[in-house]
């Protein structure tokens, strides 16, 4: 295990989620769930600019201009317009029907196709109600289900063929992460197996990238570790951050060889062994990345 860790941002993000690099405009976007915030963070500069949006926003993808992004929030999928000025337009696309109150989106990623890939939650976890689902939104035809009885879906994650998808679900009762065939042409997983099972391991599994070999790096909180499975399922490393909650991890900078790591701010516990908890944080994990895919709207077929 190896360290060197380094703070980019103080930010004490309540739950920091989904990290996006954008290459053309060289910046990192992120988002704090509670706060409803989407934050950017530009390479040259180090400057840091936050826009509110309406809901608690989990999951976000680019969909080409800087300013111009698709997000999972509590309602349903949204097009968001960003302004130099701090304001943020919000469009829902598509509304999302869930099965009981207190939800909201979670984890969430583009597929190698550009279709918005994402899944629900229950808010209050000590539920530990199954009643998450996976979901993709490719056009205005709305939300297509993939994927239902889950706690806490996370990790999703495509390799870089896009043939196999990757999906964890983070509940402390459960723990697992698991591989899917993976229908590039209608976006349909299949043959769900067990990849890794993260309860023997430190750390419950939570968001997740792939680099250009086709491994897959999760970030294990409660464990302060980023850890590496070779596409076989096998532990390759596992890199420290100074935080005991790792949230997500996201590859980027000019040669896409850094890690980009996320973070949780616990409410009401002593932080004084993790004072930093919240940050974003940089690492250099030895490997490459690929650029995250954009959101590409799939064509309606009319008969």
């Amino acid at each position: 295990m190896s360290t060197g860790a380094e703070l980019l941002v103080d930010c004490r993000n309540a739950t920091g989620e989904s990290p996006v690099w954008h290459v053309a405009a060289q910046a990192l976007y992120w988002v704090d769930i509670p706060a409803r915030q989407l934050c950017r963070w530009q390479a040259a500069t180090g400057q840091v600019t936050t826009w509110l949006a309406p809901e608690m926003l989990a999951c976000i993808a680019s969909c080409g201009p800087a300013a111009h992004w698709v997000a999972g929030l509590e309602t349903g999928v949204f097009e968001l317009r960003l302004h130099e000025d701090g304001r943020l337009e919000a469009k829902r696309l598509a509304e999302v029907h869930h099965e009981q109150d207190g939800m909201r989106f979670n984890d969430g990623r583009c597929d190698r196709q550009g279709r918005f890939v994402a899944g629900t939650m229950v808010r209050d976890m000590s539920l530990g109600a199954r009643t998450g689902c996976v979901y993709s939104y490719e056009n205005e035809s709305g939300l297509k289900e993939r994927l239902s009885g889950l706690i806490t879906p996370n990790g999703l994650a495509f390799s870089p063929d896009g043939r196999t998808m990757y999906l964890s679900d983070s509940h402390p009762s459960v723990q697992m992460i698991w591989a899917f065939d993976y229908d590039t042409a209608t976006g349909t997983p299949s043959r769900r197996r067990p990849f890794v099972d993260m309860n023997p391991l430190p750390g419950r599994p939570d968001g997740a990238a792939v680099d250009e070999d086709g491994c897959y790096w999760i970030c294990g909180n409660d464990a302060g570790l980023v850890h590496r499975f070779t596409p076989e399922g096998k532990l390759d490393r596992s890199l420290a951050v100074p935080v005991r909650k790792p949230a997500m991890c996201a590859f980027g900078g000019a040669g896409l060889d850094t890690l980009f790591v996320t973070s949780i701010r616990p409410h009401g516990v002593d932080l004084s062994d993790q004072p930093l908890a919240g940050g974003l944080f940089a690492l250099r994990p030895g490997a490459r990345g690929l650029a995250e895919p954009l959101f590409s709207p799939v064509p309606l077929r009319h008969s």
